[in-house]
């Protein structure tokens, strides 16, 4: 038997707040990007990486969501972006309230996209839309090819997916062929975008498609 731990009016409640934040995000022409991931994926150095391979072109900031601590939004703060942390208090995602609360100490007149790293979960955060334009899911090699087959519902919601860690693929057991396989069954129209965050290798196709998806609604 199937539990819904989500009980209906939470979740209209949070749409409802979503919607909200999509219509202020596209008024202000700011594209929105939530990343989903487990915890230890990369998606603290992922994020770095696309800093770096974009923030000539646009102006960015970063919404940190944590069970609790502040230290990645320290990490990105110290390459002289606005980041802004959102402890959760226990709660295993972020929540549409939350972020409009984030972007109220934004200036959103002068940003073009913001990255909202949600909680470290592949189940609870598909659930909650925050008003984003997109969602995009990363999977580092050391966790293994099945996780589409353990976890469906995050590669289903996801826009894009980035493979981290593609460095170590010779050290794990990891089949892409497999991986990438279950994924187009799950998701045919989502591109994998496989990088070394921390190398800062692949990840100039992540930020093509990143750029494109920006200047779309601009």
């Amino acid at each position: 038997m199937k539990i819904d731990m989500h009980s209906q009016p939470i979740l209209d409640k949070n749409n409802r707040q979503a919607q909200a934040n999509r219509q202020l995000f596209a008024q202000k022409q700011v594209f929105v990007l939530d990343l989903l991931a487990s915890p230890g994926s990369g998606k603290t150095s992922t994020i770095l990486a696309t800093i770096e391979a974009l923030r000539d072109e646009f102006n960015i900031a970063v919404i940190e969501g944590d069970i609790a601590s502040n230290v990645d939004a320290v990490k990105i703060s110290a390459q002289g972006i606005a980041a802004v942390q959102v402890n959760t208090g226990g709660a295993c995602h972020l929540e549409s309230q939350m972020i409009r609360q984030a972007v109220e100490v934004l200036d959103l007149d002068n940003l073009d996209l913001i990255i909202i790293e949600n909680v470290g979960n592949l189940v609870c955060p598909t659930d909650f839309d925050l008003g984003e334009n997109a969602k995009v899911m990363i999977l580092s090699v050391p966790e293994g090819d099945d996780k589409p087959l353990k976890y469906p519902g995050v590669f289903q919601a996801a826009e894009a997916i980035i493979l981290n860690k593609v460095d170590t693929m010779p050290v794990f057991n990891f089949d892409n062929e497999a991986f990438t396989s279950a994924v187009a069954q799950l998701n045919p129209e989502a591109p994998i975008f496989p990088i070394s965050a921390t190398k800062s290798e692949g990840v100039e196709a992540w930020a093509d498609w990143l750029r494109a998806r920006i200047e779309s609604i601009q």
